[in-house]
C-alpha cells in the first residue's frame, strides 16, 4: 500500500437541506417527515470521505465500517443542515472520526465513524 499521510485534526464539512427525499417517511425508519436517522448517518459518512479523499491516491478508496452515533433532535423539512468530521484517529489503514450535525440553533446528531482505506480492485475482486 502507498503510504498515506492523513492528520489527526483534519476538519470536513457538508451541508444538506431536509427534503422529502430524506425524510424518514421516505426512508421507512419512520412515520414522520423529518431528516431520517439512516440519512443523518449518510451524511456524516459522505462528510468524513470527502474530507480526505485527497489524502486518497487511485486505486485506494475507504470504506466505512462502525457508526456510533446518537440523534438528538427532530429536523423538519426546509431546515439547513451542517455536519463537520474531524479526525480523531490514524492507525494504520484505520481512521477514526467525530462527526456532527447542527441545524441552525442546536446540535441534532453526534458520535464516531470509522472508515479504513482500501485498495477497490482487491476489495471488490473479492465480493
Amino acid at each position: 500500500m502507498t503510504d498515506i499521510i492523513i492528520q489527526v485534526g483534519t476538519k470536513g464539512e457538508q451541508h444538506v437541506v431536509v427534503s422529502e427525499e430524506n425524510t424518514a417517511k421516505k426512508y421507512g425508519s419512520g412515520l414522520v417527515d423529518v431528516f431520517a436517522t439512516p440519512a443523518m448517518i449518510a451524511f456524516m459518512e459522505m462528510t468524513a470521505m470527502k474530507s480526505i479523499a485527497d489524502f486518497i491516491p487511485e486505486p485506494m478508496t475507504t470504506v466505512g465500517t462502525e457508526v456510533n452515533v446518537k440523534h438528538f433532535h427532530a429536523t423538519p423539512i426546509g431546515k439547513r443542515l451542517r455536519c463537520e468530521s474531524i479526525v480523531k484517529e490514524v492507525t494504520g489503514r484505520k481512521i477514526v472520526f467525530e462527526v456532527s450535525v447542527w441545524d441552525e440553533d442546536l446540535i441534532v446528531g453526534h458520535g464516531l465513524h470509522t472508515r479504513y482505506v482500501v485498495d477497490t480492485i482487491k476489495f471488490m475482486s473479492k465480493l
